[in-house]
């Protein structure tokens, strides 16, 4: 279940993603296959060539991007969650979600 973001950011997001750019979308996350885990971020390229190239790039498995059209997107959470958006300069995320 996602929570902690406005219907306008969910909406840029997908904006993005829909011309192929990179985005990013942080929120917060509770699914007990994770325990522990509370947020997650949805890294989204209607690209999927450019989200794989993206993923190895990163040193994380293309095969687990979620191919779901119109917005293909790779789940980032847990240590390299943090890792990724900092690398990314997305500190805001980092702190706004208190990674």
């Amino acid at each position: 279940m996602a929570f902690g973001i406005k219907r306008e950011e969910l909406a840029a997001w997908k904006a993005a993603v829909a011309r192929g750019e990179l985005a990013f979308l942080t929120h917060y996350w509770i699914d007990e296959r994770f325990p522990g885990v509370t947020s997650v971020t949805k890294v989204g390229c209607s690209d999927v060539e450019r989200l794989a190239d993206w993923c190895r790039a990163n040193g994380l498995p293309p095969r687990h991007i979620h191919h779901r059209p119109p917005y293909p997107h790779f789940d980032l959470l847990g240590p390299r969650q943090k890792e990724i958006l900092l690398k990314e300069g997305l500190s805001e995320h980092i702190r706004r979600f208190k990674l």
